[in-house]
């Protein structure tokens, strides 16, 4: 499963609290980023930024790394002093204050400042971006025939958000995923938006995703915790088939511009 937008703002503020302001020591086990590596080795990681699923890694003197992690793409951290690297290893970074690895990304690669604006202007909006707002997606939104489900997940529109959050906030929201955009109200958005941001500011606090409110925790019901790879509670994600914890009806999936979507018919009907 490709990582939602939080875990990439998590991923930034990992290498900042790992590595910013010292000089890192950076290799290629792979191969496939030596020259990056080469001139990123022994530079001070200035900043570290995400946007959407994009992470951006800034080191002054020679550019920004790019990384997408993709469908399977995966970060390793571990403490100093750091053992071997396995030769799967895309881009090791290594300092005083612990080590990165990053293993089968679909990007990972030094660009300029021009190059790294050109993907910020590519993407929408993004949740977590404190100077980011939802007025630029609710442009597009409002006059599309698209589904809503589908261009939630639609990074030109909205970026970092990807299934279980879209699945999550148009539940809470009781939004039927198959409304078109133009049929969404402009408050109806706006809180869609608001609730986004609060959800995954929370994903980025405790590196996993809840969105279920406190009358329908585990404790607040009595019920077991819910036990998936993804981890969280949720009310519809890869809840198929299983009774809706508001209405007790069952949960329903389809595929979705080529995801699996899932929802409550009785309580999305709007």
């Amino acid at each position: 499963m490709m990582p939602e937008g939080h875990t990439i703002h998590r991923l930034a503020a990992d290498h900042l609290e790992r590595f910013g302001g010292r000089p890192v020591r950076a290799t290629s086990p792979q191969g496939k980023f030596a020259d990056g590596a080469a001139l990123v080795d022994g530079q001070v990681l200035q900043h570290a930024e995400a946007h959407g699923k994009h992470l951006f890694l800034d080191f002054a003197a020679t550019g920004w790394v790019h990384v997408h992690l993709g469908l399977f793409g995966k970060y390793t951290f571990g403490p100093a002093p750091a053992p071997p690297p396995t030769e799967t290893v895309r881009l090791r970074l290594a300092g005083p204050g612990g080590y990165a690895d990053l293993r089968g990304p679909t990007a990972c690669a030094l660009i300029t400042d021009p190059e790294k604006q050109a993907i910020h202007d590519r993407l929408g909006p993004d949740p977590l971006r404190p100077d980011d707002d939802g007025d630029g997606a609710w442009t597009r939104i409002s006059r599309s025939r698209v589904s809503v489900a589908a261009l939630l997940m639609d990074q030109k529109i909205v970026a970092g958000v990807g299934n279980v959050y879209r699945a999550e906030v148009l539940f809470r929201h009781g939004i039927d995923p198959y409304r078109p955009g133009r049929a969404l109200a402009r408050a109806e958005w706006d809180a869609i938006w608001s609730d986004l941001a609060e959800l995954m500011r929370e994903g980025v606090r405790n590196n996993r995703i809840d969105t279920v409110r406190p009358e329908h925790t585990p404790e607040a019901m009595g019920r077991p915790p819910r036990v998936d790879d993804h981890g969280g509670e949720v009310y519809v994600y890869r809840r198929a088939g299983q009774p809706c914890l508001v209405c007790d009806g069952e949960i329903r999936t389809a595929g979705l511009a080529a995801r699996n979507l899932f929802w409550c018919p009785a309580c999305q009907q709007s």
